[in-house]
C-alpha cells in the first residue's frame, strides 16, 4: 500500500523533478517506510511506500525492469501474484514482491495483463521505448487515482493534495462536483472538488502519448450474464468457495495482520473464513462502548470465542470521537459527510502495531443488506399498478412537497416518476439533499447531478439481470466507488493502515450478480450469504436487529460541536456561491429542535466549509 505521483511533460516542464518531490512529500502518510523517484527528460515519478510484502529495499519503487525499458509506480496489492509468478518463468525475478510480478506481467502480456490481475491497485507504467504512459485503476475503485491535463502534460497522484502541492493546478472549486457532493455526500467521477483535477473511473486505464490521451474501460459490472443453470446447492457451494478464496488470498502479508470485528454478519463472516485459513490465532479488534445503545461488543466476543482469536477490545466513549473530529477532517483528501468513524477505529488499530486489517465492508452492497434493495424490488414488481396510479401519485406528491422538508421533496420526486428504471430510482434513493434544496441554499450554475447519465451509460446492458443485481451495480457505480471505498482509503491511509476488503473481490461479485432474484431474495438479512457459510456464523449474530455504527451527531451539533459548526457555516456563507440567509436560517431552525431537519443535511455544509478553508480553495 503506497502513494504514487508523477508528471509526464515531454520536456515542457523544466522543474518537474522538484515538483514531483513536493507532491510525494505531501503524501508521506500513505507510505512512511520509504521514498523513491525516477526522472528523465520526459517524465518524473515519485513513490511513498508502506511495506507489506517483501520488506527489503530491493522492492522499493519506482521499480525498473532489468532491460531498463519500463518504470513502474504501484499502489495496492496483487492477490494472485504467486500464481501469476508461476506463469512468468522467463522473467529473472530478484525480489519476492507483487510489484515485480506486476512488472513481469506488463512486459509479457502488455496492458491486457489487467484481465489476469486480482487485487486492489492503481499504478502508472512508463514505457521509455514507446514514450507512453499507462495510468490504471482497479475494477471496483478500491484504490484512488487522480489526474489533470495541463495542455498536453499530465499530472497524476493518489491524492488531490499531492497534485495541489505541485502548484501547477490552482485550488478553484468545481461547481459540478460541489453539486454532486451536496447531493450524495461525496464527489463522483469524472470530476473532483478541485476544478481541473479528474478522477480516473474504476475499471479503466488511461494511455498517454505525444498525441494525447485515450481512456479505455476494461471492466463493467453490468456485463455479467444471468446464471440460470445451477442448482441452489451448487450456488451456495460456489459462493462459499469464492468467499473463502477472496479471504484467503488477502491474508498474504509479511507484517502483522488483523481484522475489524464489529459483531455484525459481514465482519464475522470474514473472521470465520480467516480462521479456517490460518494455523495461528487471528488478531481481531472491536470498538466497544460503555453506552449500551452503541455497544455491540458482546456479539464480537461471541465470534472471537468461537474462533479462538487474539481479541482486543478498544474501549471508546462517544466523546473520544468528538475529540478527533478535526483530526479526521484534516485527514480528508476530499470532503465527505462520513469517515470520522473509520479514522478513529483505524488509528486505534494502527496504534496496536497492526499495519494490515481485513474489513467486512461491501457485504450489504453485494447481498442486498440495505432496506433500499427491497424497496426497489417492490417498486419494480408493482410497476404496472404504480404506473396506473400516476394521477393519484402526482396529487400526493404535490401535497407532500408543500411540507417543504428535504425528506418530503425526495419522496415527492419518487412519486412523480413515470419510469422506475434503476437510473431514475437510485439517484433519488441515495440522495442527501434534493436539487431544489441545493438550489435554495446555493448559487451554483449547476442544476442536476451526473449520476443518472452515468448509470444510463454504464448500465445499458443491466436490464437482463435481476432487480437486486441492478441495485448492486448502481451501488458499485455510485455509493461504494465514490463514498464507501474513498472514505476507507483516505481515513486508513492517513494513519498508515492498509485495509483489505474481500467482499470487493471481482470474481465473487460477478458470480453473485449473475444470480436471479429468486435465489437472492432475503427472508432475513443477507440470507444467501449466511446459508452459503452455514454453520460458520452463530445464530445470535444472524438473527439480531441490525444496529450499525451510530453516534449522537445530532446532539453534538446542538451542544459540544455547536460553535465549531456555526463557525464553518458562517465562513462558508460569506462565499458568493452560498445563500447566506437561507443557510443560516436553516441552521437556527435546527438548533431550535426543528424535527424536519436532519443533522446530516447541515453537516454536509460544515465539512465542506472546513475543507475549502483548510485547503485554500477559491470559489
Amino acid at each position: 500500500m503506497c502513494g504514487i505521483t508523477g508528471i509526464i511533460h515531454y520536456g515542457k516542464i523544466a522543474d518537474a523533478p522538484c515538483k514531483v518531490q513536493s507532491m510525494t512529500t505531501a503524501m508521506q502518510h500513505r507510505g512512511p517506510d520509504a521514498e523513491g523517484f525516477y526522472h528523465d527528460q520526459l517524465i518524473s515519478l515519485g513513490h511513498r511506500r508502506l511495506s507489506i510484502i517483501d520488506l527489503s529495499t530491493s522492492a522499493n519503487q519506482p521499480f525498473i525492469d532489468p532491460a531498463g525499458r519500463y518504470i513502474l509506480v504501484f499502489n495496492g496489492e496483487i492477490y494472485n501474484y504467486l500464481s501469476l509468478k508461476e506463469e512468468l518463468k522467463d522473467y529473472p525475478f530478484s525480489t519476492t514482491s507483487d510489484t515485480e510480478v506486476l512488472m513481469a506481467a506488463i512486459i509479457t502480456w502488455g496492458i491486457s495483463c489487467l484481465q489476469r490481475l486480482k487485487g486492489m491497485f492503481a499504478f502508472a507504467c512508463w514505457d521509455t521505448k514507446e514514450e507512453k504512459l499507462w495510468l490504471v485503476r482497479d475494477r471496483l475503485g478500491v484504490k484512488p487515482l487522480l489526474y489533470a491535463d495541463l495542455d498536453g502534460s499530465i499530472i497524476f497522484a493518489s491524492e488531490k493534495r499531492s497534485i495541489l502541492a505541485s502548484d501547477l493546478i490552482k485550488p478553484i472549486l468545481d461547481q459540478q462536483a460541489m453539486f454532486e457532493y451536496l447531493s450524495y455526500q461525496s464527489t463522483g467521477y469524472p470530476d473532483s472538488i478541485i476544478h481541473g483535477i479528474k478522477q480516473l473511473k474504476a475499471g479503466t486505464y488511461l494511455e498517454v502519448n505525444r498525441q494525447g490521451m485515450h481512456q479505455v474501460q476494461y471492466w463493467n459490472p453490468s456485463s455479467v450474464l444471468l446464471n440460470t443453470d445451477m442448482s441452489d446447492v451448487d450456488i451456495r457451494t460456489n459462493i462459499f468457495n469464492r468467499m473463502n478464496e477472496a479471504v484467503s488470498s488477502r491474508m498474504m502479508s509479511d507484517v502483522p495482520m488483523g481484522a475489524f470485528l464489529s459483531g455484525g454478519i459481514d465482519s464475522s463472516a470474514v473472521v470465520a473464513l480467516m480462521s479456517l485459513n490460518s494455523s495461528s490465532k487471528i488478531n481481531t479488534f472491536n470498538v466497544a462502548f460503555s453506552e449500551s445503545e452503541f455497544d455491540e461488543s458482546r456479539y464480537a466476543d461471541m465470534v472471537s470465542k468461537q474462533y479462538n482469536t487474539h481479541h482486543e477490545k478498544v474501549l471508546l466513549k462517544p466523546e473520544d470521537f468528538l475529540s478527533h473530529v478535526e483530526d479526521a477532517l484534516n485527514a480528508m483528501d476530499s470532503p465527505s459527510m462520513d469517515g470520522v468513524n473509520t479514522y478513529v477505529i483505524s488509528k486505534a488499530i494502527r496504534n496496536s502495531g497492526i499495519k494490515v486489517a481485513m474489513s467486512g465492508i461491501g457485504g450489504d452492497e453485494l447481498f442486498a443488506g440495505y432496506p433500499t434493495f427491497l424497496q426497489y424490488y417492490k417498486l419494480r414488481k408493482g410497476k404496472i399498478g404504480y404506473a396506473s396510479m400516476l394521477p393519484l401519485r402526482k396529487l400526493a406528491a404535490t401535497l407532500i412537497a408543500q411540507r417543504k422538508s428535504n425528506r418530503s421533496k425526495r419522496l415527492a420526486s419518487l412519486l412523480n416518476l413515470t419510469d422506475t428504471s434503476i437510473y431514475n430510482v437510485y439517484p433519488i434513493m441515495r440522495s442527501i439533499l434534493t436539487p431544489s434544496f441545493i438550489n435554495n441554499f446555493t448559487n451554483l450554475d449547476v442544476h442536476a447531478s451526473n449520476l443518472q447519465s452515468i448509470l444510463k451509460q454504464d448500465m445499458r446492458d443491466a436490464d437482463r439481470l435481476g432487480l437486486f443485481s441492478q441495485y448492486s451495480i448502481a451501488e458499485y457505480l455510485g455509493y461504494t466507488q465514490n463514498t464507501l471505498l474513498k472514505d476507507a482509503d483516505q481515513m486508513s491511509m492517513a494513519v498508515g493502515l492498509e485495509i483489505r476488503e474481500p467482499f470487493f473481490d471481482h470474481e465473487l461479485i460477478e458470480f453473485v450478480l449473475s444470480l436471479s432474484d429468486g435465489i437472492k431474495f432475503p427472508m432475513y438479512p443477507k440470507q444467501l450469504m449466511v446459508e452459503s457459510l452455514n454453520p460458520l456464523l452463530p445464530k445470535e449474530i444472524v438473527h439480531r436487529p441490525k444496529q450499525g455504527f451510530l453516534l449522537p451527531w445530532e446532539k453534538w451539533m446542538r451542544k459540544e460541536l455547536s460553535s465549531f459548526c456555526e463557525k464553518q457555516l458562517i465562513a462558508l456563507s460569506e462565499r458568493d456561491i452560498i445563500h447566506k440567509k437561507e443557510l443560516m436560517s436553516y441552521w437556527n431552525r435546527f438548533l431550535k429542535q426543528d424535527k424536519s431537519i436532519r443533522w446530516s443535511e447541515l453537516w454536509l455544509f460544515v465539512v465542506l466549509g472546513y475543507w475549502l478553508e483548510r485547503n485554500g480553495v477559491n470559489s
